[in-house]
């Protein structure tokens, strides 16, 4: 990992490095797309996690930004929400309508960066805006992402978010001597935070060439106050001490509910958070 420059090219390395790995995401066990088709009360364990939080979606027009390759977007479908999926990356939502159409989805899949939101999809036509884990952190200004979901949302539309915790997201966990340390940035930068990995969050034997990404992390405190100034209203905040996927390999345990805590005090260190807020 080094730290660069800012550059104008940013959303064209993240793009690359997605659209390359969509395909091993989707054959990876870890995102059960042949659990969508086999069962069709199957929900993603991100959704399934949060659901004594998300309340009663049944009706309500959502849509997922930065939906990757859509099994979040399917499962809210599988509760009620007419869901349509926005992401960046062409590969991702070829995955994603193959994903739909063998879960027998209706949901529409549309190609834009998130900034573009609103001025593609039309404003103020949205009762829930969902974000899922690991989509914050590559967008360099929070408050103009804020002001994109404020846009989409009627009044009275809500906003509900899991997100990795930028406390997780602000830590090197490769000391020898087994320290997790806080070396990276905690507050939002102008400059991204440039990282270099041949691998992914998912088991595959898959070998990427596409391998550099330009990523910023956002205080939580930043991430509120964004919202708020944007026009909306804070309701819920809760951070967990978990994550729906290994993010420290070798210091955690899986739990019954398919989440990852430090194995030893696991009370340290907020991992995800959720969040919920309300446009005025």
């Amino acid at each position: 990992m080094w730290h660069g420059l800012p550059v104008t090219d940013y959303r064209d390395l993240n793009r690359a490095n997605w659209d390359e790995r969509a395909p091993a995401h989707a054959a990876s066990p870890d995102y059960a797309v042949r659990r969508f088709a086999a069962d069709p009360a199957y929900l993603s364990g991100v959704v399934r996690f949060d659901l004594p939080r998300l309340g009663d979606v049944a009706g309500l027009r959502g849509v997922h930004l930065q939906c990757h390759i859509g099994t979040d977007t399917v499962s809210l479908h599988r509760l009620g929400a007419r869901m349509t999926g926005l992401d960046f990356s062409g590969a991702s939502l070829a995955e994603a309508r193959v994903v739909a159409e063998r879960a027998d989805a209706a949901v529409d899949f549309v190609q834009a960066d998130v900034y573009d939101a609103a001025d593609v999809l039309g404003p103020g036509g949205f009762d829930l805006v969902y974000t899922g884990v690991g989509a914050l952190c590559w967008l360099p200004d929070i408050r103009r992402w804020a002001q994109v979901v404020a846009a989409l949302l009627r009044p009275g539309g809500r906003l509900f978010l899991r997100e990795g915790h930028p406390m997780l997201w602000a830590l090197n966990d490769t000391r020898p001597d087994g320290l997790l340390v806080v070396d990276h940035p905690y507050f939002e930068r102008p400059e991204p935070t440039v990282w270099d990995e041949h691998g992914t969050y998912v088991d595959t034997d898959t070998t990427f060439r596409h391998n550099t990404t330009h990523e910023w992390n956002h205080g939580l405190g930043e991430v509120v106050t964004a919202l708020l100034d944007a026009g909306l209203e804070l309701t819920m905040l809760v951070e967990h001490d978990s994550a729906p996927w290994d993010a420290l390999p070798g210091r955690q345990v899986k739990d019954a509910h398919g989440e990852w805590r430090l194995t030893d005090r696991p009370w340290r260190l907020a991992q995800t958070y959720t969040l919920q807020a309300r446009r005025r």
